[in-house]
């Protein structure tokens, strides 16, 4: 059994093309490691290969959902082997294409306060606002409804409006997964 009609070679370099920076801009701003976002990068578009009878024509959010996934099994792998996961605080929360001091200002504020929240609250800020992703292909890439990414994302501003506005302290605890 060939490839789906359409899904040839000139169909995956031009997704390869439109979206392999956006890829790799995704895993820079979730991983510390020097190769680790190319390498990732590299395998999210392994699977739109192989896996490409599935890939939707608006492909990114699907895309965003392959690189999220693996991120998850690396880091549970990483987690269970004892090692600890490299995640980019740096230059993480520099606003996209933005350059200079000007642009971290208050950076460290707004990472504490991000540090404060469970990892789906940070996911689905970064979707929204790293990604610039509508909150329907938000819910794309988290598996959900759009409602329930809209309720996510509006208890999430909430939660990193409280935590900014909190006092700071040395170190913020960090929650595991919270339902919302």
């Amino acid at each position: 059994m060939g490839p789906p009609p359409g899904r040839d070679e000139g169909w995956f370099t031009k997704i390869y093309d439109d979206h392999y920076q956006q890829i790799l801009q995704y895993g820079r701003r979730r991983l510390a490691d020097g190769d680790g976002p190319a390498e990732l990068a590299q395998e999210v578009f392994a699977v739109a290969w192989r896996r490409r009878d599935e890939v939707p024509d608006r492909c990114l959010p699907w895309l965003y959902g392959v690189s999220r996934r693996l991120l998850a099994n690396q880091w549970r792998a990483r987690r269970s082997a004892g090692r600890q996961v490299p995640i980019a605080e740096a230059d993480a929360l520099r606003e996209p294409g933005s350059a200079g001091a000007d642009a971290t200002l208050g950076v460290a504020d707004v990472r504490a306060a991000m540090r404060s929240l469970s990892d789906l609250d940070q996911e689905i800020l970064r979707l929204i606002g790293w990604e610039e992703l509508t909150v329907a292909e938000a819910a794309q890439v988290l598996g959900c409804s759009r409602t329930t990414a809209a309720v996510r994302l509006h208890r999430a501003r909430g939660r990193l409006t409280a935590a900014m506005s909190a006092p700071l302290t040395p170190s913020l605890p960090h929650r595991k997964l919270a339902r919302s």
